[in-house]
This record gives structure tokens, C-alpha cells and sequence, in this order.
């Protein structure tokens, strides 16, 4: 636990921080903080903070700099919501066409941000016609999903136990017999009922090749990216191109981005992901502030902000929030 002077010092450094990119010295952070405190007792505190993993030194300064824990007790408990009337500023999305409210959403997050938006599309209703499964070798086998329109998805299943051909035309038989026509979700929903009836091995592999199943149809859902340029001006990414050269493998990556999403969709309200406190972001260098968006009520999709670890979090999910609101009304009324 911090005491308040420790608190307000790291809410000082991290502030700074985010302004101006360099590395915060005690005499910077006396006169940012406007606390009376000698400059040795400010790195005593500093000191303290650096130990609890909330600060770091880079090699090449004196000065402290936040970490991804630091940035998350920041986000948590000390940011101050900033009053800034981006609703004026934001201009009405198109109500004719769900693409197009997409495709600007994405665009109008990148610039009022200044970072890369992303909007996932809203989500359709996983519907397959027939589904098989193959085995390719101990523990391993092939889900092949076919929807309704004739598409056709593939996805590699890892298992903890291993099941013959036999076994998997069995459960493949089931669910095409009793379930073709119907959403993942649901057959998801009436297996819960169905497993106290069936064998528990084939019980187990048909609900793993439900959540396979979930997954591949998902990946069908598009993810729009807007404003990934805008990091070349970031001079956090543009010291270090390593940084940048992973940074826009993650949008290439869009599988890893919708994952990520879907994660956001779960809650409600703006969610913050801080890169490098966990394998959400795989980046340690991005963070990524997100809020789900409804149909008539309805959770369908995500978007949010990119951007560096050093962004002015008050600000984001600002604009993310008014956007999510603007998006949730536009589709609503496309409808």
C-alpha cells in the first residue's frame, strides 16, 4: 500500500510522464507534484516506488520512468476524468449502410486520437449447416465447419485425451443430426443439457469442438483498422522501429486483435490493456483502451484506441466512450 504522498508522486511522474516522454528527475517531479519536499526525500520515495515495480530507470538516464504495474495503478485509482466536449466535434455517422458506420467509426477514433482506431465489426450469428472432424494424429484433429451459404472453415483442435475416427464420426454425427441450422451458441447452450446423457468422453471432444467450432466461424467476423501511421510520428515507436515493426505485425495479425476485442466485449463500459502487464497485449510498448457497442440493447461488437503506453488515458476513453455511443445509435437506427 502507498501512503498519499507516495501516491501523489507517482500521479505526478506518470502525468509528466505522459507530456513530455522523458525521463522524470526529482527536481522535475518537486516543482510537477508542488509538494515541499527536499530532493532527497523525493528520491527516497522514488526510491520506494522502484521497488514495488511502479517506476523503472532507463539505462541511459537518471531520471524514472512508469512500468505497465506502474500504469495500471495510475488507470485505476488515480485518473481524473478529464471535461472535454468531443460530442461537438464528433461529426453523425452514416446511418445507411453498417460498413460505412464502421469504416468511419474507425476513422473518427483515429483522428481525434491521433493513434490507429479499430472497430470490430458487429458479430453475425455463427449458423453452420455441417460440421466433421478428422484425426491427424494422437491428441489432434481437424474441424471442418461448413455454413449455411456454403462456406467453408477449417481449425486444428488440440485435446487432453486422444479419441479414434470412430469416436469423432460418432460425436460429428450428433450434431449434425440433432443441431445443423442452429448458432454455435446455441448448440453450446443444449449440450449443457445434453452432457449428463452422453458417454463423457464423447461429451468432452463435442464440447471442445464446439469451442473450436466458435472460434473458427468467429474469425470470419472483419476487423477495420484505421490510422496505423499514425505511430510513425510516436516518438516512443520512432527511437526504436523494432518496436513499430511489431506494432503493425499485430494489425496484420487481425486474429490476435479480434481475441483481444472479444475480451472487451465480456465487460461493459471503456476496458484498459495495458501492454507488458499480461499476454493480452502482446506489445509492451501499446496499450489499448476498448468499449463494447449494442444493437437495440444488444452487445454485437468493439472498438477502441492503439496507442503507446504513454497516451493520455483521460482522453481516450473519452473518445472511445463518445464513439462506442455514436456507433451503438447509428446501427441501431440502420435497422
Amino acid at each position: 500500500m502507498l501512503d498519499d504522498r507516495a501516491k501523489l508522486l507517482l500521479k505526478a511522474l506518470i502525468e509528466r510522464y505522459i507530456a513530455d516522454g522523458q525521463p522524470i528527475g526529482s527536481r522535475t517531479l518537486s516543482r510537477a507534484s508542488g509538494l515541499d519536499l527536499s530532493p532527497a526525500t523525493i528520491r527516497n520515495v522514488m526510491a520506494d516506488l522502484e521497488e514495488l515495480g511502479l517506476i523503472a530507470s532507463p539505462h541511459t538516464s537518471a531520471g524514472r520512468v512508469p512500468t505497465a504495474r506502474g500504469y495500471r495503478l495510475f488507470v485505476d485509482t488515480m485518473l481524473t476524468a478529464r471535461r472535454e466536449d468531443f460530442g461537438a466535434k464528433a461529426p453523425e455517422l452514416p446511418h445507411d449502410q453498417p460498413q460505412r458506420v464502421i469504416a468511419h467509426a474507425a476513422q473518427l477514433l483515429s483522428n481525434m486520437s491521433q493513434f490507429v482506431g479499430v472497430v470490430m465489426a458487429p458479430r453475425r450469428a455463427s449458423v453452420f449447416h455441417h460440421i466433421e472432424f478428422l484425426r491427424l494424429s494422437e491428441r489432434r484433429f481437424l474441424v471442418i465447419i461448413v455454413s449455411p451459404d456454403g462456406d467453408v472453415q477449417n481449425r486444428v483442435v488440440f485435446t487432453a485425451h486422444d479419441y479414434t475416427q470412430s469416436q469423432l464420426v460418432e460425436a460429428a454425427n450428433f450434431l449434425n443430426a440433432n443441431y445443423s441450422g442452429k448458432t454455435i451458441e446455441a448448440v453450446r447452450e443444449h449440450l449443457k443439457g445434453e452432457v449428463d446423457k452422453l458417454r463423457g468422453e464423447i461429451a468432452d471432444l463435442m464440447q471442445t469442438a464446439v469451442q473450436a467450432s466458435s472460434e473458427a466461424l468467429r474469425e470470419q467476423d472483419e476487423v477495420v483498422i484505421s490510422g496505423e501511421r499514425n505511430l510513425l510520428a510516436v516518438s516512443d515507436f520512432s527511437q526504436d522501429m523494432g518496436h513499430l515493426r511489431r506494432a503493425f505485425e499485430l494489425f496484420e495479425q487481425k486474429t490476435q486483435l479480434m481475441r483481444l476485442l472479444d475480451i472487451s466485449e465480456q465487460a461493459a463500459g471503456v476496458r484498459i490493456f495495458i501492454g507488458g502487464e499480461s499476454q493480452v497485449v502482446p506489445i509492451e510498448e501499446l496499450s489499448i483502451v476498448s468499449a463494447p457497442y449494442q444493437v437495440d440493447g444488444q452487445v454485437v461488437g468493439t472498438l477502441g484506441v492503439i496507442g503507446p503506453t504513454r497516451m493520455p488515458y483521460d482522453r481516450m476513453i473519452q473518445i472511445v466512450d463518445i464513439t462506442s455511443k455514436l456507433v451503438s445509435n447509428a446501427l441501431s437506427h440502420n435497422k
